[in-house]
Order: C-alpha cells, then sequence, then structure tokens
C-alpha cells in the first residue's frame, strides 16, 4: 500500500488555502463537529471513491463515508492521491456522478476553505440577480485576515478584484459597506480607549436617534473599523445613552440591505455562532428552503463551531439543529447534513 508522504509534497499549495480560517478554532469554543480522521490513509480513501463511482449506479453511501468523515485538508490530500493513483480527476468524477443539492455539498466539501468562500461569492454576483444575503454573510463573519486570503484568492482565481465585482454588483449605502468590509481593515487589536469608546456611542446616537435623518456613513465608519472589544462596549454605552440596544437603532434608522450588513456586523461582534444559528434558523423556517444559505454554513462551519452553532440553535429556538434539518430534506442531501451536524441535541 503506498504510503501519504508522497502527497505531502503536493498539498502545500492546497494547504495554504484550507487551513488559515481555522484561525478562527483560537476563539475559545466547542469548536467543530467535523475532525481529521485517525489512521487516515489518501490512497486508500482514493480507491474506496473510485470503487463508488466506477460501473452503472453510484454508491452515495461509500462517497458519504469516506468524505464526510475527513477534514478540509485531508480532503485536498485524497484529491492529490486520487489523480497520482488513478489518473483521474476526482472533482470531475464527482460531478458526473451526482446531482441536485447533495452534489452541491460534496463539491463544496472537496474546496479548501478560502477557495469555497471565492467561489460562493462568485456565485452570487454572477449572471442575473445578486445573493445579497451570502455576500453579506461572508464578508460581516470572516477575520481581516481571512478577507486578504479571499481577496487575493479571488483574484487570482477570476483575473479582476472582489472590490470591483462588488461595485459592479451593488450600489449605494450597501455597496459602501460591503468594499469598506472587503478592504479588511479591522482593527485587530484588543485596546480599549475609554475616550473613543464614549465618543463613537455619542457618533452613533447624533447619527441616528437623535437627529431627524440619519448619517449613514457614521454608522459604517465605526462599525467596519474598530475592533470587537472596542464595538462590545459601544454598544453598552450606546444603550446607556439611548435607552436603546444598537439593533433596534439600526432597525429604525436604515433599511435594506444595508441594515441587513449592519445588522449582521453587531450580530457577528456579539456572538459569531448565534448568528450563524439564526442564519440557519431563516434558511429552513416557514415554506421552502434556501438551500444555497443552509449548505453554505453547514459546509464552511463544520470545522469551525459547529458545535457553538448548535448549542446556540437550540438555546435561540427550543429545537435542535439536528431535528430542523432532519424535517427539511431528504436523502443524501439530508445524510450528508446530519453528519455534518454531528448529532442531535
Amino acid at each position: 500500500m503506498l504510503g501519504n508522504h508522497w502527497v505531502k509534497r503536493n498539498i502545500c499549495l492546497e494547504r495554504f488555502n484550507s487551513d488559515p480560517s481555522l484561525e478562527s478554532l483560537a476563539m475559545a469554543g466547542k469548536g467543530g463537529s467535523v475532525k481529521a480522521a485517525l489512521g487516515f490513509n489518501a490512497a486508500e480513501d482514493a480507491q474506496k471513491l473510485r470503487k463508488a463511482m466506477k460501473g452503472l449506479g453510484t454508491d452515495e453511501d461509500a462517497i458519504i463515508d469516506v468524505l464526510a468523515h475527513r477534514s478540509v485538508s485531508q480532503r485536498q490530500e485524497i484529491k492529490i492521491a486520487y489523480k497520482s493513483t488513478i489518473g483521474r480527476d476526482l472533482v470531475d468524477d464527482l460531478k458526473s456522478e451526482l446531482s441536485g443539492n447533495f452534489e452541491k455539498v460534496i463539491l463544496g466539501m472537496m474546496m479548501p476553505t478560502v477557495m469555497y468562500d471565492v467561489s460562493e461569492l462568485r456565485r452570487a454576483m454572477k449572471g442575473a440577480g445578486t445573493d445579497e444575503g451570502c455576500l453579506i454573510e461572508i464578508l460581516a463573519s470572516r477575520t481581516p485576515e481571512e478577507i486578504r486570503r479571499i481577496s487575493s484568492t479571488y483574484q487570482q482565481q477570476y483575473g479582476r478584484t472582489l472590490e470591483d465585482d462588488i461595485c459592479s454588483d451593488t450600489s449605494f449605502m450597501f455597496q459602501r459597506v460591503l468594499v469598506s468590509l472587503s478592504a479588511a481593515g479591522r482593527d485587530e487589536g484588543n485596546y480599549l480607549d475609554d475616550g473613543l469608546m464614549k465618543q463613537d456611542a455619542q457618533d452613533l446616537y447624533e447619527a441616528g436617534e437623535k437627529n431627524w435623518g440619519t448619517d449613514e456613513v457614521k454608522f459604517l465608519s465605526i462599525l467596519c473599523s474598530r475592533n470587537r472589544n472596542h464595538l462590545l462596549h459601544v454598544f453598552d454605552e450606546y444603550k446607556r445613552i439611548t435607552k436603546k440596544d444598537i439593533e433596534q437603532s439600526i432597525k429604525s434608522e436604515t433599511s435594506g440591505n444595508f441594515e441587513d450588513a449592519l445588522l449582521a456586523i453587531v450580530k457577528c461582534m456579539r456572538n459569531k455562532s448565534a448568528y450563524f444559528a439564526e442564519r440557519l434558523y431563516k434558511s429552513m423556517k416557514g415554506l421552502g428552503t434556501d438551500d444555497d444559505t443552509l449548505i453554505r454554513v453547514m459546509v464552511s462551519r463544520s470545522e469551525i463551531d459547529m458545535l457553538d452553532i448548535r448549542q446556540n440553535f437550540r438555546r435561540m429556538y427550543g429545537k435542535s439543529l439536528y431535528s430542523f434539518i432532519k424535517d427539511d430534506t431528504s436523502g443524501d442531501y439530508r445524510k450528508v447534513l446530519l453528519i455534518l451536524c454531528g448529532g442531535d441535541d
């Protein structure tokens, strides 16, 4: 049996794109539902996958069994082992064998973390119509370091900048907040200047509640540039001055996609896992399912904070994420999402 040492050399490039987002694990929490498999052998997994797709029919269970129980970086190793030992492209084979939402999940899982964000941003802007929710979700929730990697990968991949595409696809204040977030200029420190914090709270009050009309740029510049610790104190001070929560004020002072973007920033600063729990809830509640959002959150958060998302989901909605997914999906699509979910609560 071929060992894995020969694969390691080739994956440096892929791994650059697959692991950076796992820096988020440093934000202490319960972490992800998907862990790296022990006793992992990329060449063996490649053979199992080939067997599952060769000949008539496809063994979807075998594909799920391998890919849903491997980490993102292990999946990159499997891709290389598949090509090296079988002489075919794994992603091409999966595309020709699978279909529908199940295919979308599996192909998403096969991408390095940053590349998945990049491809989702591109999908959100390509063709007629724009998936504004996707743009907001990714740009409001990723760290400045992650956004810098996303921007450079986007340009390498598509030959134009993320900012150019945002500008050609959005307008007015919504465009400005997305451009601001994509610049990744947020202070990444933890420093709190008491005077500046009080000034920011006062400025937000004067930009909205205090006067007729809204100074949207003031909201944008404070919410897109200050560090998390500073903003959490600003929100507390704002409530002390105005007797209103900042989220209530954003709802009454702004509207549309701009409002959604500002609310997402505030929610991600307060509790990112709760923000994703809400995204999942909204993707499934009521008639129909927003599969793009459901898939993106389940795939992109499975190794980072899925356990925290589950905990928040249960607390916020009184039912488990697992039970929601089970009721809202079916077939192989349901099977793979439930494994990414990692269990019932």
